[in-house]
């Protein structure tokens, strides 16, 4: 149990102390195996042989992130920008609500997940700088959009959680319907809405000059880098190639389910089609791999870490503790398991990845308390996607933060993490306790 708290502690507070996120996880993965009996040696051969339960998803990351550089350099983003721009006609919040939106269609209808944020987000800094539009309202509109969607929803990313909560739950003696969940999940969902409107019209309605940290040229660069992609572009037969890369990436993810596939199937098309020249390739790797590099490092040492926490038995010493006290009250039941959920999620950054460790230990113990299978599986799912909004190690920050730190002038923990944990954590964690109460 102690493993558990004071590595995750120390994890955020290294992260709020503007500490690397790689070495804030290293750290405190390393000190999990240090408290639990392991040697220093130890702890770092587990984690490493760890890394490879997140080698698809870093595998699929970096893909995604050469397919993202492909597809900008063919300008098709410059006129998706200039079409979002007539739209928003100056408004705030219809920003934020429009950059919500599109991003929940990356977890459904084009399951691109974060890698569609390094082509839409770097063009519009430069207009959010204009408009005095406070960052950290963006990252919580985005941060929705990775996150609601695949709670409620149940399609793309949405459908393999739900398929991933059903099957732990008969693993472990319940049985549910795929097809149940969404209708309990619907009430953490409406939280999360409650969570964004109430930081698009309250806390970041306000104007916000956005500070500089750059030096002069870097700063001209960047600026001048955003400001070429609001120009007028014609389309032609590049932009062709590129959608039909697009859409038969789409088509591959969803019959392969493979993202990674489905990212390199599109990068062959658009070489292959000359919508990107051969001679670019290098350097288009290259780009991909400094824009997506740190995240898909980030998620292999989160499997590390989670690795670490699992096998030396930390994990489950804390739930099994938890177990003492509960007793038959389901109140207590549910505030436990959700707190739970939220410290594992805090600390290894996955939604997915904690429904195994939650369901194995807590869905006995909701059979035994009486919980319904309907509520059994909101409250496990909402256990699991606590923490991932905030978690410096959650690809649902990383993201946010590479797309609008472009320019260098937004902090990770403090303009992504902080924001996203207090505006979706709070209202998931009330609305997940009522839905487990009432189903």
């Amino acid at each position: 149990m102690i493993a558990v708290i004071v590595s995750v502690f120390l994890m955020i507070v290294l992260s709020m102390l503007r500490v690397n996120v790689l070495l804030s996880i290293l750290i405190a993965a390393l000190s999990a195996g240090l408290i639990m009996g392991l040697s220093i040696m130890d702890s770092m051969n587990l984690l490493i042989s760890g890394m490879s339960g997140q080698a698809e998803t870093a595998i699929s990351i970096i893909l995604l992130g050469v397919f993202a550089v492909a597809i900008k350099y063919t300008g098709i983003t410059g006129i998706l920008v200039n079409k979002l721009l007539r739209f928003m006609k100056g408004k705030r919040g219809t920003i934020l609500l429009t950059i919500a939106g599109l991003s929940c269609f990356s977890q459904n209808l084009v399951p691109v997940h974060i890698a569609f944020i390094p082509i839409l987000i770097p063009p519009l800094l430069h207009l959010f700088d204009q408009m005095k539009i406070d960052r950290r309202g963006v990252a919580a509109a985005l941060t929705f959009g990775l996150k609601a969607p695949y709670l409620v929803i149940p399609a793309g990313y949405g459908l393999m959680y739900h398929q991933i909560i059903a099957t732990e739950m008969k693993t472990n003696g319940m049985s549910i319907a795929i097809s149940a969940i969404p209708l309990g999940m619907i009430i953490p969902g409406l939280g999360m809405v409650a969570g964004l409107l109430f930081a698009v019209f309250v806390t970041y309605r306000k104007e916000k000059e956005t500070g500089t940290i750059l030096g002069g040229l870097a700063q001209s660069q960047a600026l001048a880098e955003t400001s070429a992609s609001l120009e007028e572009i014609p389309f032609n037969k590049q932009h062709v190639i590129t959608l039909m890369a697009i859409l038969l990436a789409l088509v591959i993810q969803i019959f392969t389910h493979s993202l990674a596939l489905g990212a390199l199937t599109g990068i062959i098309v658009m070489f292959l089609c000359r919508a990107v020249p051969f001679l670019k390739g290098d350097e288009l790797v290259d780009d991909g791999m400094k824009m997506m590099g740190t995240i898909a490092f980030v998620m292999l040492i989160a499997a590390g870490y989670a690795t670490i926490l699992k096998d030396t038995g930390a994990i489950n010493e804390l739930v099994t503790l938890t177990k003492s006290f509960i007793g038959d009250n389901k109140l207590i039941a549910a505030i436990t398991i959700l707190l739970i959920g939220l410290l594992v999620t805090m600390g290894i950054g996955s939604s997915f990845g904690t429904i195994p460790i939650l369901a194995a230990v807590y869905v006995p113990l909701c059979v035994s308390v009486g919980f319904s299978p309907l509520s059994t599986a909101v409250l496990i799912g909402t256990a699991s996607a606590l923490g991932d909004a905030g978690s410096p190690a959650s690809d649902s920050t990383i993201g946010p933060t590479m797309g609008l730190n472009a320019d260098g002038r937004h902090n990770h923990i403090w303009d992504t993490c902080v924001p996203t944990f207090m505006h979706y954590n709070i209202p998931l964690f009330i609305c997940g306790l009522i839905a487990a109460l009432i189903l």
